[in-house]
C-alpha cells in the first residue's frame, strides 16, 4: 500500500469544471467503478461532493497503467495528473465536461466486495443499510442530506446570534421529573441507588436561564425519551431549542418565521411568504380533523350530526345520541379515481384508527347518487348531506361516525391524507407552513385516570381562562402553539406560567400536592419567587425539519446513526450487556429468569 507522504489534495473531485482544464490537480477517493477498454482505463472517482472521471493510457505510462487495472470499487485511491477535457462530454454529472489524466496514482487501501452497491437511491433493505451504515453514508444522497443538515445548523446558530440569542449548554444529567413520555435513567455510581434522567428537553434549565437574566437563549441540544418509534420519532433526537424574555406569542412566532424563511431560502433557494397562517386548534381539528393538518389539499371535514341525528339509521342516528358525531370528507373528483375495491382498502385503513366502519356516497355525471346508506334515509336526508358536502358530479364522500369524537378525528384525519397519497397530490416541494394555536391546556388520561398536562405543567393558559385552571380544565385553553408543515408537527412551544400563584394553581390542577410539586419542582418554584420575567419558547425538531427539506420519508435517512424500530442500533448492537464489574461498581445486579431479565 501506498501513503500519503509528500501528497497535497487540492481539490474535492466535484469542484472541477471545463474553466479549469489544463490545471494540475490532485484528488482522494474512492473508486465507484473502474472500465477497462484494453489500452485505455476510466475510474469514476467519489468522493463527498461527487464524481470525476480519472484516465490512464497504456501507451503513455505502463506502470501507472498497470496500477489503475488492479483498482476496484470502494478501493481508496489519491491520484495527481492534468485536468483535461473529455472527448465523451457528459451532462450527468456537474464534472462532466473534463476528466483527470493521471500521472501518479497511490493506492491507499483496499476493499472487500461491499454487501451492496454504493449508489444514490438504494433499493438495499433498511436492516442491512443500518448493519454497514459507515458505507450506507458513502451514499451520495445520504451525504447530502447530513451535508443539508449541517447548513441547517449553520444558519439557525447565524440567524439567532444576529437576533440576539446567546448559545447555551444545558446539562445531559438531570433530575427525573416524571409528566410526559418515559425517562431514560442513568445510574450514579457515587449516589447508590438513586439516577439521573437524560432530559426530554431543556425545558426547565432554559426557563432558569431566563430568570437569570439572559433574556434570549437557543441550543442545538440532544434529547431523549424512552418512546415507541414510528418514521419521525427518534428514542435520541436533535432539537433547535429557544426561550425568550419579555414576549408574548406573536413575538415567539414573528422571529421563527424570520428564521424559516431564510432557512429556505438559503438551503433550497425557495422563497417562504410569511406570516403563516394561524389556526386555533378547535377549528384545526374540525376542518382537519387533525392538529397537524396537511394543507397541501382540500378534502376538510363537516359535521352531518344535525343531519342524521333523527334518521332510521342506526349507524349514523347512535353516535350522535350518544355524544358523538357523524362527518363526512368530500374527495372532490375521485369518484371514478378511487373503484370500490380502493373504497373496500379504505375500510380497513379507518378500522386501525379505531372506526367501526366508512360509509360512501359518490354522485355520477348525471347528477344522480348511489351511495352505502342510500336506502336507509330519505330522499330530503341524502339530498341535505350532498349539499352539506357541496358535492358536485365526480365526486366521493367517505363519513365516519362514532360515539367518540376523538375517533372520528383521528379517522378522517388520517383518511384525508390517506386519499392524497393515493391521487398523487402530496408533492414534497410544495412546502405549506401553519401556525396551530390555543391548545387545549389538558387531556383526559384514561391510564392514569385524570387530567394531565398537553404540553407541560409549565404552560400558561390564556389569560381569560385562568380561572378554569381548577373548575373547568375541559374548557381551558393554553398560550400553546404549534409549527406544522405538510402534516408534520416541525415544532412546538408556549408562553410559560411566570406568577407563582398560577403555577401553584397549575400543580394543584394536575392533582399535585404542595410536597409532591417541592419534590419534582422545588428548584423551579424556589427560583420564581425571586422575580421571574414573563418567558415563553419553542424548540424545533431538527431531525424532521431536515427531513422535509430534503424529501426523505423517516428521520433516519438523515441522522447519521439511528436507531431501528425496537431502539437498538444493528451497526454496534447496542444496547447491550455489560460485565459484572460495571454493575458492582453502580450498585446493580441483573436477576434473570426463564422469560426475563430484569434490574435489582
Amino acid at each position: 500500500m501506498d501513503t500519503l507522504t509528500g501528497f497535497h489534495r487540492t481539490n474535492y473531485c466535484g469542484a472541477f469544471r471545463q474553466a479549469d482544464a489544463g490545471k494540475e490537480i490532485s484528488v482522494c477517493g474512492w473508486v465507484q467503478r473502474q472500465r477497462n477498454l484494453g489500452g485505455l482505463i476510466f475510474v469514476d472517482l467519489r468522493d463527498r461532493t461527487g464524481l470525476l472521471q480519472l484516465a490512464f493510457d497504456d501507451a503513455t505510462d505502463p506502470a501507472v497503467f498497470e496500477k489503475a487495472a488492479g483498482l476496484r470499487s470502494e478501493y481508496v485511491i489519491a491520484a495527481t495528473g492534468t485536468l483535461r477535457e473529455r472527448e465523451a462530454k457528459t451532462d450527468k454529472i456537474p464534472t462532466g465536461d473534463v476528466e483527470l489524466y493521471v500521472s501518479e496514482l497511490r493506492l491507499l487501501a483496499q476493499s472487500e466486495t461491499p454487501p451492496f452497491e454504493i449508489v444514490p437511491d438504494s433499493q438495499v433493505n433498511d436492516m442491512l443499510r443500518l448493519k454497514y451504515r459507515y458505507l450506507d453514508l458513502r451514499r451520495p444522497d445520504m451525504q447530502q442530506a447530513i451535508a443539508l443538515r449541517h447548513k441547517i445548523t449553520k444558519i439557525a446558530r447565524d440567524y439567532f446570534d444576529e437576533n440576539g440569542f446567546l448559545e447555551i449548554e444545558t446539562p445531559m444529567l438531570t433530575k427525573s421529573t416524571p409528566e410526559g413520555a418515559r425517562d431514560y435513567l442513568v445510574p450514579s455510581r457515587v449516589h447508590p441507588g438513586k439516577f439521573y434522567a437524560l432530559p426530554q428537553s431543556p425545558q426547565q434549565y432554559k426557563q432558569l436561564l431566563m430568570l437569570s437574566g439572559f433574556d434570549r437563549y437557543m441550543q442545538i441540544v440532544r434529547c431523549f425519551r424512552d418512546e415507541d418509534l414510528r418514521a419521525d420519532r427518534q428514542p435520541e433526537f436533535t432539537q433547535i431549542d429557544l426561550e425568550m424574555s419579555f414576549v408574548n406569542e406573536d413575538d415567539v412566532m414573528t422571529i421563527q418565521e424570520g428564521f424559516l424563511q431564510r432557512v429556505f431560502r438559503e438551503v433550497l433557494g425557495i422563497e417562504i411568504a410569511t406570516p403563516f397562517q394561524r389556526l386555533p386548534w378547535r377549528e384545526a381539528m374540525d376542518r382537519f380533523g387533525s392538529d397537524k393538518p396537511d394543507l397541501r389539499f382540500g378534502f376538510e371535514l363537516k359535521d352531518i350530526s344535525d343531519l342524521v341525528k333523527d334518521c332510521g339509521f342506526k349507524v349514523f342516528s347512535a353516535p350522535v345520541a350518544e355524544g358523538g358525531s357523524v362527518r363526512l370528507i368530500n374527495v372532490a373528483g375521485a369518484a371514478d379515481k378511487l373503484p370500490r375495491k380502493q373504497i373496500d382498502a379504505l375500510v380497513e385503513f379507518v378500522k386501525t384508527y379505531r372506526a367501526k366502519g366508512l360509509a360512501w356516497a359518490k354522485l355520477n355525471p348525471d347528477g344522480t347518487a348511489s351511495s352505502s346508506f342510500q336506502k336507509f334515509l330519505t330522499p330530503e336526508e341524502n339530498e341535505a348531506i350532498l349539499a352539506r358536502a357541496d358535492a358536485k358530479p365526480g365526486d366521493l364522500l367517505l363519513v365516519v361516525g362514532d360515539a367518540k369524537n376523538e375517533v372520528v378525528f383521528a379517522a378522517l384525519g388520517a383518511l384525508r391524507c390517506e386519499c392524497a397519497r393515493r391521487l398523487g397530490l402530496l408533492r414534497k416541494d410544495d412546502y405549506q407552513f401553519l401556525w396551530v394555536t390555543e391548545f387545549p391546556m389538558f387531556e383526559y388520561s384514561e391510564e392514569e385516570g385524570r387530567y394531565v398536562a398537553m404540553h407541560h405543567p409549565f404552560t400558561a393558559p390564556m389569560d381569560e381562562d385562568i380561572a378554569l385552571l381548577e373548575t373547568d380544565k375541559a374548557r381551558c385553553r393554553a398560550k400553546a402553539y404549534d409549527i406544522v408543515l405538510n402534516g408534520t408537527e416541525l415544532g412546538g412551544g408556549s408562553i410559560r406560567i411566570s406568577v407563582p400563584e398560577t403555577q401553584e394553581a397549575m400543580f394543584r390542577a394536575l392533582g399535585f400536592t404542595q410536597e409532591d410539586a417541592m419534590e419534582r419542582f422545588g428548584h423551579l418554584i424556589n427560583a420564581f419567587k425571586f422575580g421571574a420575567p414573563p418567558h415563553g419558547g419553542l424548540a424545533y425538531g431538527l431531525d424532521r425539519l431536515v427531513m422535509l427539506m430534503t424529501g426523505a420519508d423517516s428521520i433516519r435517512d438523515v441522522i447519521a446513526f439511528p436507531k431501528v424500530q425496537n431502539a437498538s442500533e444493528p451497526m454496534t448492537n447496542c444496547p447491550d450487556v455489560v460485565d459484572s464489574k460495571q454493575l458492582d461498581d453502580l450498585s446493580i445486579a441483573i436477576t434473570r429468569t426463564e422469560d426475563s431479565t430484569s434490574s435489582t
